[in-house]
């Protein structure tokens, strides 16, 4: 893929001596209309179906204003940013990617500014676009906003107030024999406890290393308060630390009747429960004596265009129709996944749609996961040795003090 400089010098002749070039020839010449447009779009494999369509409707929206030639390419979109930087030229003009990798992407010139970036701004979710922005600048469009977690349980064992409380859903577990599993091995979903303590983590301004404070000895509440709250819950009857796919197949099994996953999970667990299934935020928990909001790490899919495209206009336009409100509807009905456009997540669909809704109702206690790659395996040890119920009888500040040292390491 050639820079971009001939188009770009191209469009100002056109700005300057066309007067209005049209909607199909903005900022690109005249007779571009006219001319073949390649455009190449990378997506996750599970998309190709659902991105076909969407390609083909954008072809035949702008049916003779243009040669369009669009191919799709698979391409994973947590492993995007690192495929696309390691030759920006040949990368794809459009792509998802996840939106962890804005900052990165953004920083190293892979992506200009989305314009008309208000309308943008004004149809998304805030969250959304918060997640697809670096400061106040909007650097791509958002796609979904479903990246995230919550609580499953089965009706038949635990009525929704009890799902209110942690407490009650492990007594329910307990009594009935069964399991709420939650997967202490992921540092991803351990956050659940620290985000709404006051004890902060994130990254610092150099966009690699962390700050965390989950060791803090003073304040409301301490570091060992939770420490202690982890150990209360692993030596529940009712509890198991289970990766998402033990939680699975125990929802299968009928050992496991209530747990912590996402929206991907959601057509299995309805298969298996019926109309017992149930999804709601994620529930209170006692730490030091008060009842805590579980938190959550959230995410986003996003669409960026390729700063170094042969057509950015195109490009752009492209990328618009993709995460319009129309085919983020289609994206919702063919793949169940959350929308990130505000009219569509206020829909009767999406409060038809128990996972998504209660994901929606999470994100009010749901943080960007914003931290660099030392995050996780100390934050792993630590959570794993919780679940084991501590047995080496190791210091909990000591732990904690490893921990947080381990994830601030430079």
């Amino acid at each position: 893929m050639k820079r971009r400089i001939c188009s770009l010098m191209l469009g100002m002749l056109c700005a300057a001596s066309i007067a209005g070039c049209g909607k199909a020839g903005e900022n690109e010449p005249a007779d571009a209309k006219q001319k073949k447009v390649e455009l190449t779009v990378w997506g996750a494999k599970e998309d190709e179906e659902l991105m076909g369509r969407i390609i083909e409707s954008f072809k035949a929206e702008y049916k003779g204003q243009a040669d369009l030639q669009i191919s799709f390419q698979e391409q994973g979109e947590s492993e995007c940013k690192d495929a696309l930087l390691s030759g920006l030229e040949e990368g794809a003009d459009v792509f998802t990617f996840a939106d962890d990798q804005v900052n990165a992407l953004a920083a190293a010139g892979a992506l200009d500014p989305v314009k008309h970036a208000e309308g943008i701004k004004d149809s998304s979710l805030p969250a959304a676009v918060e997640a697809a922005s670096v400061g106040d600048t909007l650097y791509a469009y958002p796609l979904t906003a479903d990246n995230g977690y919550f609580l499953y349980y089965n009706k038949k064992y635990i009525s929704g107030k009890q799902a209110e409380k942690l407490d009650d859903i492990l007594k329910a577990a307990a009594s009935a024999g069964k399991r709420f599993v939650m997967d202490w091995s992921s540092a991803w979903y351990v956050y659940s406890f620290f985000g709404n303590t006051g004890l902060t983590v994130g990254l610092n301004d150099d966009g690699i290393t962390n700050y965390c404070t989950w060791n803090q000895t003073d304040g409301e509440i301490k570091g060992t308060d939770v420490a202690r709250a982890m150990l209360r819950i692993a030596a529940s009857g009712g509890f198991e630390s289970r990766t998402d796919e033990g939680f699975l197949e125990g929802v299968k099994d009928g050992t496991v009747i209530a747990g912590v996953s996402g929206v991907w999970n959601a057509v299995a667990i309805e298969e298996a429960w019926g109309e017992d299934a149930g999804a709601v935020k994620l529930p209170t928990y006692t730490c030091d004596g008060r009842q805590v909001q579980m938190a959550s790490f959230s995410g986003c899919k996003l669409i960026g265009v390729n700063a170094y495209s042969e057509h950015p206009v195109w490009a752009s336009r492209l990328a618009e129709w993709i995460t319009s409100e129309d085919n983020q509807r289609l994206r919702f009905e063919l793949r169940g996944q959350g929308p990130a456009d505000l009219a569509v997540a206020g829909s009767k669909e999406i409060e038809e749609s128990p996972a998504i809704a209660a994901l929606l109702e999470q994100s009010e206690s749901a943080q960007l996961q914003r931290v660099g790659g030392k995050f996780w395996d100390p934050v792993t040890a630590f959570a794993e040795n919780m679940a084991a119920g501590n047995p080496s009888g190791e210091d909990l500040q000591e732990q904690l003090d490893k921990m947080t040292e381990g994830i601030c390491e430079r």
